[in-house]
C-alpha cells in the first residue's frame, strides 16, 4: 500500500461527482494545494540546494570529498526508507497527523543541521531531515487525491509536479545565493520560516480524515497492512552498507580495501535477501513481483540507470566550476540553471510525444540527449569554453526531461489497477536510492583519480583548489580526473539505452 493507493478513492460531495464544479480547480483543492506544495517544495529543494555548498562544506569542516558526498547521499537514501512506509502510516494515524509530524521532524533535522559543529554531526542530522521529508510529497498527493476525486486527478496532481519542475533551476540558485552571502548554515536555517508558515496553514486548510470520526479512523487502522520490518531492516540497512563501504574505497584510495570491501559485500548480500523475503511476504515494503511486468521492469530500470549517472554528474559540477574554474556559490547556481531550464523544457513535449508515439520511441532519443551533453564533460579542461559547458548541461537537463516521465508512464502502463500504488512507491524510492547511489560513487571515483593524479592530495576539497590555482600542471591534472569520472556517468548512461529499447510498444502500434 501506499499513499496513492490509499488516497484514490471518491471524495464525498459534488466536486467528486459530475456537477459543474468537477472540472475547474476550486478553493476546496487549491487551498489544501498550496500548503502541500510549501512542504514539499522545500524537501525536494533540499536534495539540489546543498550540492552548491559542497565546496564550502569541505573547506569549513576540513573534511574529504568523499566524506562530503554523504551530506546529498544520506539525504536520499533516508528519503527514500520512508516512502515505502507512507501507506501504513497514514492508514494507521490518519494523513493529516503525519504530514505534520513529518514536517516537524523535517524542520528539526533543519535546525540541527543549520547548527552542526562537525561533519559527523550534520551527516547524521542530514538522515533526520530524510526521514522527516520522505513522506511529505506522497502524504501531499494522498490528501490532494481525496479532496479532488477522480474527475480533477489529472488537475489536481498537476499541481505537485510544481516543486518538481522549479527545484533543479532555483535550488542552486538559491544555496548559491545564501552560501554566498551568509554563510552554508543558511541553506538550512531558510527552512524553518518557510516549515512553520506551512505548519500554520496546515493545521487551518489541510483536510481532516473523512468518515464517521473516530470509527472511521479505527476501520482506516483495520485496513492498514502489516508493516514490513524485516523487509525495511534488509532494504535500508543493505544500502546503508554498500554505500558507506564506498565510501571508504575513496577513504583508502582502493576498491579492495578490508575496510570497504567488507560492509560492501553485507550490504549487497541484505539486498539479496531483501529479495529474496519480498517474494515470500503477502504485503512486502517493495512488492518486487512488479518486475514481471515488462513495461514496469524497463521503464523502472531506466529510471535507476539514468538517475544513477546524472546525479552523480549533479555532484561532480558543482565541485568543478569551484575546484578547478574558482567559481563563487552564487555563479556556480547561475552556471547549473541550464540543466533545470533543459528539463523544463522538455518535459512537456515528452509526455504530448509520449501518448502520440510511445514511451518505445521518445526515451531512446532523450538518452542520447543525456549521452550528447555527458560526453562533452569527459573532454572537460581548466579553460573549457563557459557556452560549451552551459549547451552540454542544457542537453543533459533535456535529455533527463525526456526520459524520466515517459519511463515512468511506460512503467505504469499494463498494470492492473490495485497495484498503482506499490508500483508508485517503487519508483520513488528507485529514484532516490539512484540518486544516493550515484552520488557515492562518482564522488569515490573522483578522489581516486586525484589521489593518483596528484602527489601529496590529502583528499579534501580546499587542498584540491589550493592545488590546481597553484600550478598549469596541477590543474590539467585536476581536469583530467573530473574528466574520467565523468567518463564513469557516460558508460553508466550508454546502458540505459538496453532497458530503454525493451520498453513495450505504444498501443497504437499493436495492430
Amino acid at each position: 500500500m501506499s499513499a496513492t493507493d490509499t488516497g484514490t478513492g471518491q471524495s464525498s460531495g459534488p466536486a467528486a461527482g459530475g456537477g459543474p464544479a468537477a472540472g475547474v480547480l476550486t478553493r476546496e483543492i487549491l487551498a489544501p494545494a498550496v500548503v502541500v506544495v510549501l512542504g514539499a517544495i522545500m524537501t525536494i529543494l533540499d536534495a539540489t540546494i546543498v550540492n552548491v555548498a559542497l565546496p564550502a562544506l569541505g573547506r569549513d569542516l576540513h573534511t574529504s570529498i568523499t566524506a562530503i558526498q554523504w551530506v546529498p547521499t544520506v539525504y536520499l537514501l533516508a528519503f527514500a526508507s520512508v516512502i515505502p512506509l507512507t501507506g501504513w502510516a497514514a492508514g494507521r494515524f490518519g494523513a493529516k497527523p503525519v504530514w505534520l509530524a513529518s514536517l516537524a521532524l523535517f524542520m528539526a533535522g533543519s535546525l540541527l543541521a543549520g547548527l552542526a559543529p562537525s561533519i559527523g554531526a550534520l551527516i547524521a542530522f542530514r538522515a533526520v531531515q530524510g526521514i522527516g521529508g520522505g513522506m511529505i510529497m506522497p502524504l501531499g498527493q494522498l490528501m490532494l487525491a481525496r479532496v479532488a476525486g477522480p474527475r480533477r486527478m489529472g488537475r489536481g496532481m498537476s499541481i505537485i509536479g510544481v516543486p518538481l519542475l522549479l527545484a533543479p533551476i532555483f535550488g542552486p540558485l538559491i544555496g548559491g545565493s545564501l552560501v554566498g552571502a551568509v554563510s552554508w548554515r543558511w541553506i538550512f536555517f531558510v527552512n524553518l520560516p518557510v516549515g512553520l508558515l506551512a505548519i500554520v496553514l496546515a493545521a487551518r486548510l489541510l483536510p481532516a480524515a473523512r468518515g464517521a470520526g473516530r470509527g472511521a479512523e479505527r476501520g482506516a487502522e483495520r485496513r492498514a497492512q502489516r508493516l514490513d520490518v524485516p523487509g525495511a531492516v534488509l532494504l535500508s540497512g543493505g544500502l546503508a552498507l554498500f554505500l558507506y563501504g564506498l565510501a571508504e574505497a575513496g577513504q583508502h584510495a582502493r576498491w579492495t580495501a578490508p575496510a570497504a570491501l567488507a560492509p560492501m559485500a553485507a550490504g549487497a548480500a541484505a539486498i539479496v535477501a531483501f529479495g529474496w523475503w519480498s517474494r515470500r511476504v503477502p504485503n512486502p515494503l517493495i512488492d518486487l513481483r512488479l518486475l514481471r511486468h515488462r513495461g514496469f521492469a524497463t521503464g523502472t530500470a531506466v529510471n535507476f540507470v539514468l538517475g544513477t549517472a546524472l546525479f552523480g554528474v549533479a555532484l561532480l559540477l558543482p565541485l568543478y566550476f569551484q575546484i578547478l574554474r574558482g567559481r563563487s556559490p552564487l555563479q556556480t547556481g547561475l552556471l547549473l540553471a541550464p540543466q533545470g531550464l533543459g528539463a523544463a523544457i522538455a518535459i512537456g513535449l515528452a509526455g504530448y510525444l509520449t501518448d502520440k508515439v510511445g514511451a518505445r520511441r521518445v526515451v531512446p532519443a532523450g538518452v542520447l540527449l543525456a549521452l550528447a551533453g555527458t560526453a562533452w564533460y569527459t573532454q572537460i579542461g581548466p579553460h573549457t569554453a563557459y557556452w560549451s559547458l552551459l549547451a552540454a548541461l542544457f542537453a543533459v537537463g533535456a535529455g533527463l526531461g525526456a526520459t524520466i516521465t515517459p519511463a515512468m508512464a511506460a512503467a505504469y502502463q499494463g498494470l492492473p489497477h490495485a497495484a498503482m500504488g506499490q508500483a508508485t512507491t517503487t519508483i520513488n524510492v528507485v529514484q532516490r536510492v539512484a540518486g544516493a547511489l550515484g552520488s557515492a560513487l562518482l564522488a569515490v571515483l573522483l578522489q581516486q583519480s586525484l589521489t593518483a593524479r596528484l602527489p601529496g592530495f590529502g583528499g579534501s576539497v580546499g587542498q584540491a583548489r589550493a592545488l590546481a590555482a597553484a600550478s598549469p600542471h596541477a590543474a590539467a591534472a585536476v581536469a583530467h580526473a573530473f574528466g574520467a569520472s565523468f567518463a564513469v556517468a557516460l558508460a553508466i548512461t550508454v546502458l540505459a539505452l538496453i532497458p530503454a529499447a525493451l520498453l513495450p510498444r505504444h498501443r497504437r502500434d499493436r495492430g
